[in-house]
């Protein structure tokens, strides 16, 4: 029975099962623009939310892209050492210096030649040496849409992953001087009006950064094939971030997926080496940890808001997958941080 089901599914018109999976990217980017804005509503008192055009950059484009050498970006944003969220993409290129850069509850310490690459809704700070050197850039969830690229490119790349356990990239020598030629040449790019073809060679030069960066990558989250179960499994990841406040179980995203519960487990067992209620679970776990570094939020309210109404379930539920109670965990956090 099984051996039949699995022929059955892999029988399927491959190039509709890759219509649809385009179709539904161009709803999901739409979808998490919503998203995010209806979201940073509810949680506007927790910590500031920033966008491109909240910044003071020397370089930039309408609200979609920036590039400043840090220098410039440290001095004219001071704020971003403290707790935040970014509503874009957020790539950080340290040429030299060092500190420290925690990016949703965890510090990695900042090396020469290292790369940071953070999604939009991410909650981070830093601390940084007065002599560092790099680049930073930022760009729009829809910055690759606009110019009728597919921003689903960014999948490719698995530092870009929410579940993904490591976001930064430490450059080998044989990398340094391509990577650094290529921010060199945004920057050169950004200097004068930005036109469409400009655009295009930013774009271009950004995918070349991350295509470079991911073959450092030793341990990312493997994808194992690319037909039809890499497919499911990446829109099962980007239902979780768009239904985990509401949608609990795997059972509920399977039906969204049109597929059983023990196949979309099968999947991502096969895809990643988790469970879908593991990858649920992560998601619900992060958030609250991001919600609980405000102190103006109980945690009767803070599960509530993760829907939970029974605050006491929800305590257990975050004991058993951090092994710390929520006031734990936020006592914790702000001893480290202070």
């Amino acid at each position: 029975m099984g051996v039949f089901r699995l022929n059955t599914i892999e029988s399927f018109n491959t190039s509709k099962l890759y219509n649809r999976n385009i179709d539904f990217m161009v709803v999901f980017t739409e979808k998490i623009v919503i998203f995010i804005r209806e979201y940073r509503s509810r949680m506007k008192d927790l910590y500031p939310t920033f966008d491109i055009n909240n910044l003071s950059t020397c370089n930039s484009l309408n609200e979609i892209f920036s590039i400043d050498q840090f220098s410039d970006y440290l001095t004219g944003n001071p704020n971003t050492a403290k707790i935040h969220r970014h509503s874009f993409y957020h790539l950080t290129y340290f040429v030299n210096g060092g500190g420290d850069n925690v990016i949703d509850f965890k510090m990695y310490e900042v090396l020469p030649q290292s790369i940071f690459f953070m999604r939009p809704g991410q909650v981070h700070s830093w601390d940084l040496h007065s002599s560092v050197e790099g680049y930073v850039i930022n760009f729009a969830p829809t910055f690759f849409d606009q110019l009728q690229i597919s921003s689903s490119i960014l999948d490719e790349f698995s530092f870009l992953s929410i579940f993904h356990e490591d976001q930064r990239v430490v450059l080998s020598e044989n990398k340094k001087d391509k990577i650094n030629n290529c921010f060199q040449q945004i920057l050169a790019e950004s200097s004068n009006e930005i036109n469409r073809n400009s655009q295009i060679i930013i774009a271009s030069a950004i995918l070349q950064i991350c295509g470079w960066a991911n073959e450092e990558v030793q341990n990312g989250l493997p994808i194992v094939e690319t037909g039809y179960n890499s497919l499911i499994f990446k829109q099962f990841i980007e239902q979780i971030e768009l239904n985990f406040l509401e949608l609990k179980m795997p059972k509920d995203y399977a039906a969204l997926l049109h597929i059983t519960p023990s196949h979309l487990n099968f999947i991502c067992k096969q895809q990643s080496n988790l469970s879908a209620g593991e990858f649920i679970r992560d998601r619900i776990i992060l958030e609250a940890k991001r919600m609980l570094v405000n102190f103006k939020l109980s945690v009767s309210a803070i599960a509530e808001m993760l829907n939970y109404y029974d605050s006491s379930y929800f305590v257990k539920f975050f004991k058993k997958n951090t092994g710390l109670t929520p006031e734990a965990f936020r006592k914790q956090y702000y001893k480290k941080q202070h």
